[in-house]
């Protein structure tokens, strides 16, 4: 045996075994979706479901720039109905679903934003995300087999006075604490406490920073 084969079977780890049906049969699939359970994409409801959700994207992307409450309009239809009125979207934006989105008050999110939501994707107040970013609710079992029937999900959460960079991407299961600034091109695929500037692939820690004082 070489060293190389040693070496190789070292890094070679069990599948996680997913959760026993009995826990999750009664389920309708888009819940088992939204609980993290596997889930079969193809079922009509939520096929149904995604294409709402694209024909309001479309109405979203292709409307006149100066229409700021149609807008606002659509956004209400799309997204979950306890996300603030006061969100700004820059066209274009892409999402699966939209209901399982909440975005909080005064959020002002640039050109080309990308959300795979199949589990709930919560974006706090005061929150800006540059062009290009994308947020990653979905991802698909380890093992080949598993994946030809089944996908999963896990949500992420993004807190209060966020400043994501351009073309950051967020990945499955992350939480991101208040008053974080990602840097540019950033993969953040772990969860970050507040008050820190990330940066890099995969994003670490390059500075933390005092706790804010605001005024009353």
């Amino acid at each position: 045996m070489t060293d190389c084969t040693k070496s190789n079977e070292k890094l070679i780890q069990p599948i996680p075994q997913q959760p026993d049906l009995a826990v999750y049969q009664h389920l309708t699939e888009k819940e088992r979706m939204s609980a993290g359970y596997p889930y079969k994409p193809g079922h009509p409801e939520l096929c149904n479901d995604r294409l709402h959700a694209r024909q309001l994207i479309r109405q979203f992307n292709d409307s006149p720039v100066e229409d700021k409450e149609g807008r606002k309009a659509i956004l209400r239809k799309l997204l979950n109905p306890n996300s603030a009125h006061d969100v700004f979207i820059e066209p274009n934006f892409r999402c699966d679903y939209g209901y399982n989105i909440t975005i909080g008050s005064h959020a002002e999110i640039n050109f080309d934003f990308c959300i795979l939501d199949c589990a709930p994707v919560t974006i706090g107040n005061h929150v800006l995300i540059g062009p290009g970013v994308h947020i990653y609710a979905a991802t698909h079992p380890l093992c080949p087999v598993q994946r030809l029937d089944f996908e999963l999900a896990k949500p992420v959460t993004i807190g209060n006075n966020v400043w994501i960079g351009g073309h950051v991407t967020i990945c499955p299961g992350v939480t991101i604490g208040n008053g974080v600034t990602i840097g540019a091109g950033a993969v953040v695929t772990k969860d970050i406490p507040s008050n820190v500037v990330i940066a890099g692939n995969p994003a670490k820690v390059i500075r933390v920073l005092p706790e804010p004082q605001f005024q009353q």
